[in-house]
């Protein structure tokens, strides 16, 4: 049984950085059960050379298992331990752009990137079949996408994403983002924004991206997409086609920053609508639950198995650094979305 050494990717944001150690243990359990068949062992903090990182027993890693480690939302680097010493493992994570694609964009109430990845990773784990994070390009939505930061963790992945908000300020600051981005980088694409019109009225914009990774992937029609719709997310059944997604990936601001507000034009905190219709059965949603008390120990709330009705049932995984997963069923028959919370 070998050894191997995870070092932690340093966070700027310092309450975040102190629970990075904690959110990789319970992150690593989840890979190790969903994706590495259970071979995962002895998740531990080890601190060396006073430095902390998160170490654990494994059989010989193969190369699909490293793929999938690599994409670990708090992986800076891989070790295997052999007698006291550190062999660098070479990682491969999905990444296809730069990183500022994540970092660059800064403003009150922005999710943490490296969380962001996290929910993402869980939930594209959480799905029937896991090994299609690495084999198939998967489709996500974020009923609740702010200014995006989920999409632009869904291109990273080379993924397809559609995002609605309410926010018409949001909307525009990451349209002007994505696109001051797209031609920085001199990447080939075309962006539009048209309205949305139901019954002769507008109801909302569309924002539209397509580009190509390399100009050649352009002129081959490869291409990956990206949509941003400033509208009520209560609509999404209306203005998204069904059964368009693979996961459901969003982070609630839950009042911390936004506030909730009365009225036809409420914050996104106040809006806890069904969003089953556009995702097909068996597709996967994440969403944290309130903040946890305890930093570093989220409660990851998962919504399984959409049966043709679409009544969905919710399994919950109420995770702790270290611990096993531990899944419970809630009460079913309600006509409230599973696993979220009412106010």
């Amino acid at each position: 049984m070998a050894r191997y050494a995870i070092l932690i990717l340093p966070a700027f944001n310092r309450v975040y950085g102190a629970s990075a150690v904690g959110l990789t243990r319970s992150e690593l359990a989840f890979f190790g059960e969903r994706a590495l068949g259970g071979r995962v062992g002895e998740i531990t903090e080890t601190r060396m050379g006073g430095v902390p990182y998160v170490t654990f027993e494994a059989d010989d890693l193969p190369e699909r298992d490293v793929a999938f480690l690599s994409n670990l939302s708090s992986l800076y680097a891989l070790f295997e331990l052999e007698g006291g010493l550190l062999r660098p493992v070479e990682v491969r994570p999905l990444d296809r752009f730069d990183t500022d694609l994540l970092t660059i964009q800064k403003y009150a109430g922005k999710t943490n990137e490296h969380f962001t990845k996290m929910l993402m990773n869980v939930t594209l784990l959480a799905t029937a079949h896991p090994e299609r994070m690495l084999t198939r390009k998967l489709s996500v939505f974020d009923p609740m996408c702010g200014r995006g930061t989920t999409l632009n963790q869904a291109l990273m992945y080379g993924l397809d994403a559609t995002g609605i908000d309410i926010d018409a300020k949001d909307f525009d600051a990451y349209a002007n983002f994505l696109r001051t981005w797209l031609k920085n980088k001199r990447l080939k694409h075309s962006a539009e924004i048209t309205p949305i019109r139901r019954e002769r009225a507008q109801v909302g914009r569309r924002f539209h991206v397509t580009l190509g990774r390399t100009k050649e992937a352009w002129k081959a029609g490869e291409v990956d997409s990206i949509t941003m719709i400033n509208a009520d997310t209560l609509r999404s059944a209306e203005l998204l086609r069904a059964r368009s997604f693979d996961a459901l990936v969003t982070d609630a601001p839950y009042g911390v920053q936004h506030g909730s507000r009365q009225g036809t034009g409420g914050s996104r905190a106040a809006r806890w609508p069904c969003w089953r219709p556009p995702c097909p059965p068996g597709a996967r949603c994440c969403a944290p639950a309130r903040r946890s008390a305890c930093p570093g120990t989220p409660t990851w709330r998962l919504a399984a198995k959409w049966s043709r009705s679409w009544r969905a049932t919710a399994w919950r995984s109420s995770r702790r650094p270290g611990s096993s997963t531990g899944w419970t069923r809630p009460s079913t028959g309600t006509s409230s979305w599973p696993g979220c919370p009412t106010r």
